[in-house]
This record gives structure tokens, sequence and C-alpha cells, in this order.
């Protein structure tokens, strides 16, 4: 594909990109993380406190080192043994804040009609499946050439080797004609030109202050809202 003005692929951020934002209670979060945990004499409320101090430990890894992890990660960290098949809580308490901007399936198809790769490269620690089934659910699957979850390989953004896998995925080689669309000016911004890529940013989410990093990058453009990604790549022509 040669795509639009030299550009050869946008890859999206998921949350609070590809979906609107949203507030999350973390402590009812860690409440049903604890749902699946297995051979305790602790109570619930026990094991959601170590989760979510679990979590911060996590996620400040993520940030600070740029090192990956997996729901069991999270698990070992607060030394809590879980059981997979019970994270069904855990899973449901994040649904609601799973729907794709009804904005992406038009944006997606006009991407791909100018012959556009288009990926997805998301911080998460869930597993592929759950993504993807969020993706197939809302009608947008068919329209990924490559997704790549951090929860799959060793880095999350903001480093280079996490763009680069992403790039991957969709077959892209030039980092120069790819486009990364996100909603944080560390993590998406600053990361995705650290990596050599032109960045585009989505201003609607309210980044907690613990998940900011130490920089903050100046995006190449700003959109209202998702849809308008599409004119900014057709004005890169």
């Amino acid at each position: 594909m040669g795509g639009t003005g030299g550009v050869e692929a946008v890859l999206f951020d998921w949350g609070g990109t590809l979906t609107q934002w949203h507030d999350v209670d973390f402590h009812a979060e860690s409440l049903a993380l604890a749902r699946a945990v297995v051979e305790s004499e602790h109570g619930d409320d026990v094991h959601a406190a170590r989760l979510h101090e679990a979590g911060a430990v996590v996620w400040g890894r993520s940030r600070d080192h740029q090192r990956s992890a997996t729901v069991a990660d999270l698990f070992d960290e607060a030394g809590l043994a879980h059981d997979p098949e019970l994270l069904e809580a855990y899973r449901a308490f994040w649904e609601p804040h799973t729907a794709t901007d009804p904005e992406v399936r038009p944006l997606l198809e006009a991407l791909r009609a100018d012959g556009i790769l288009v990926g997805v490269l998301s911080n998460t620690i869930w597993p592929r499946a759950w993504h993807r089934g969020f993706f197939e659910r809302d009608g947008v699957l068919d329209l990924l050439d490559g997704d790549v979850y951090t929860s799959e390989i060793a880095w999350t953004k903001p480093s280079r080797h996490a763009f680069r896998a992403a790039m991957d995925a969709v077959g892209a080689s030039d980092p120069t004609r790819c486009v990364y669309v996100g909603d944080r000016l560390f993590d998406d911004v600053w990361g995705a030109q650290q990596a050599g890529l032109r960045a585009v940013h989505v201003p609607h989410s309210t980044i907690p202050d613990e998940q900011r990093g130490h920089t903050e990058g100046v995006p190449d453009a700003v959109v209202s809202s998702i849809g308008g990604v599409l004119d900014v790549v057709r004005g890169w022509a």
C-alpha cells in the first residue's frame, strides 16, 4: 500500500483514543480483581488493597522503565494466587468502558480506502483475546491490519521497541511514513516522536498525575475528535 502523501500507516492507542475516556473507580476495580483470588485466609478488602498497591508498582514500571506486565504479574506482585477462570468479574467491571467510539469505523474505512495501513498499539495487562473480542463486538476488527498489546511483548510505550513492534505488525518499515494517534503526551506523543513517527493528540482524557511521565511531547497535530484524524493525514499529502 502506498498511502496518502507518503503516510504508509496510522497506528492508534486504544483506551481514551479509540474508546472515549472514562474516570474509573480503582477501588471498585481492585475489588473485582480480588474475586479471582484463591486459597487465601484474607477477605476481599485486604486482597483489593494489596492488588491496588501492586497495580501502582506494575504501572510505575511501565511509566519509568517501559517494562510490560500481565494480569498474572499483577497478582504475583501482590503475592496472591489467582484463577484466570475467575476474572470474569474484573472483565465485567471494565466492559462499560470498552465501547469503540462511533467515529472509528468510518475513519478506519476511509484510511484503508486511501491505501493506508491501520494498526493498534495498546499499553495493557489484558490478554489479546479480550481486546480483539471488544473490537469484534463493535464491528471494527476486520479493519485492523495488525494489533500489538504490550502484555505480549517485553516493552510498553514510550519505548521505541513497542512502536517498532506495531509497525512490524502492520507491515510498515519507515517510521517517518507512520503516524501514531493517542491521548497521552508522554506515552503516545513523545514516545512516537522518539521512535521517528509523527504524533496526533486526542486531548480529551484526564490523565492522573501518577501516570504522567517525565516529558510531555508537542504533537504534530491535535484533533477535536477521533474522526478528525482523516483530515490531518490527508492534509499531510
